[in-house]
């Protein structure tokens, strides 16, 4: 059984992605699909990955696919809340520091 859950919420341009359980090879196609439908709805998407707890070189893959996704559009995919080995992921990765939101940008999530 998968552990895997994400939720979006959208309005005024802006879309929050929250992430929780696990993201791995079986909840790939789950959370692109989910990513990339946030950036058609709204130009920034927020990630919210407080209760993320893995995640591994396939949540990066759909990441990184929103992200690019996203910029082609004028939009950005930020990461935020992410904490433990998530957060350790992502600053390997350096997805830390390319999907970090601006300060003025996390005040109104």
């Amino acid at each position: 059984m998968v552990n895997f859950e994400a939720r979006t919420s959208a309005g005024d341009g802006r879309a929050v992605v929250a992430l929780a359980g696990e993201c791995d090879l079986a909840t790939r196609e789950r959370l692109t699909a989910v990513l990339l439908d946030a950036v058609n709805q709204a130009r920034l998407v927020f990630v919210d990955m407080a209760g993320l707890t893995f995640i591994d070189s396939s949540g990066v893959h759909s990441l990184v696919t929103a992200h690019h996704a996203a910029k082609q559009t004028g939009g950005r995919v930020y990461v935020l809340n992410a904490t433990g080995p998530v957060a350790a992921v992502l600053e390997l990765t350096g997805l830390d520091t390319l999907l970090r939101a601006p300060a003025e940008e996390r005040r109104h999530v």
